[in-house]
């Protein structure tokens, strides 16, 4: 006799986790969302001036990431720069195919003139923090290598300027750009330059609920329960969000001003549940004397450009996209 798995945790719509250690990510949500969830098959030839792939960067590990490359226009430099990018889902769910991030990131790709890559990230509760973040700073590390011709992709090598790489994430995405970010000041990424690094709604909050957290209404991309089960899967085992990944800001943390970091592009939702907590790094950050520009997004919600059908179909939704590309593009063409 068979004996049936038993459901031990669950975040609803999004992710299930069984007594035997599995974990089953089917979209149980409304139907006529599950698009953004659903893979986009990457293509090589050119399609709305954006051609895709997906290639292995670590045969050992099977580490991936998937390529955005513009097509070539004439107001090009000879070299695009690299937009580094962590996709969100609390540590647990997405993947850098879905479609919600194809929509985004072709478009971005588009609008700032700079070839994408999206890394696939381990996920929890399968691979606790900081498997995430170590999976984005070895993708920084192979982009090195490629700098540094100790090995070649075409679509790198014959495009890029290695020193012009940004780092950009949402959601939990932004805490490993902070991450990445922190470590790559440490390293020494001789001749690859990272110039600016992008963190935009980072999922950073505290044990004790801030006053956003508790008066800010929910959105489909942010509840409180998500907050709650999806960090403590991923957190590691004995932790709490005063983890240094979640609370950069906090007394767990390396204090900032003794972090060798990039210009800052930090962006904020002004109705982001964790609005307060993602405030409070910025201060910190001031605080620190670090470099920081603040790009806020009013009437809008935790990572609304991934929000494709209200991009489509709400007027202000769209005017703060806009809003936002445009941000991101000018910070870049500073650095």
């Amino acid at each position: 006799m068979v004996q049936e798995k038993k459901i031990v945790d669950e975040v609803s719509g999004w992710l299930t986790v069984f007594d035997d250690g599995s974990v089953d990510r089917t979209w149980t949500g409304p139907p006529e969302v599950q698009f953004m969830a659903d893979p986009v098959l990457p293509h090589n030839d050119f399609v709305d001036g954006i051609a895709m792939k997906d290639i292995i960067i670590d045969a050992d590990s099977g580490q991936k990431v998937r390529i955005y490359l513009p097509e070539k226009n004439v107001e090009d430099m000879d070299k695009l720069p690299i937009l580094l990018h962590f996709h969100g889902g609390g540590f647990c769910i997405s993947q850098a195919d879905w479609y919600m991030y194809y929509a985004v990131y072709t478009r971005l790709a588009r609008i700032t003139r700079a070839i994408v890559v999206s890394v696939y990230l381990r996920r929890a509760p399968e691979h606790r923090l900081p498997a995430a973040c170590d999976d984005g700073f070895d993708a920084l590390l192979w982009l090195r290598s490629l700098a540094q011709g100790k090995a070649y992709e075409p679509w790198f090598n014959d495009h890029v300027d290695f020193g012009r790489v940004f780092l950009v994430g949402d959601s939990s995405g932004g805490n490993i750009v902070h991450q990445v970010a922190a470590r790559a000041g440490n390293e020494n990424l001789t001749p690859l330059k990272l110039v600016g690094a992008i963190p935009i709604h980072p999922g950073f909050v505290r044990s004790r609920r801030s006053k956003s957290e508790m008066e800010q209404p929910e959105s489909p991309f942010l509840t409180r329960n998500m907050v709650d089960k999806f960090l403590n899967m991923a957190l590691p085992i004995g932790s709490n969000k005063d983890h240094p990944i979640t609370c950069p800001m906090g007394e767990a943390a390396p204090p900032l001003q003794n972090l060798n970091l990039p210009p800052y592009l930090y962006c904020v939702a002004d109705q982001d549940l964790i609005q307060d907590t993602e405030m409070e790094f910025y201060e910190a950050m001031k605080r620190a004397n670090k470099e920081v520009e603040l790009l806020i997004n009013h009437g809008v919600g935790h990572s609304f450009y991934l929000n494709k059908i209200a991009v489509d179909m709400d007027p202000n939704t769209a005017k703060e996209t806009e809003k936002l590309f445009a941000g991101i593009k000018e910070f870049m063409h500073k650095h």
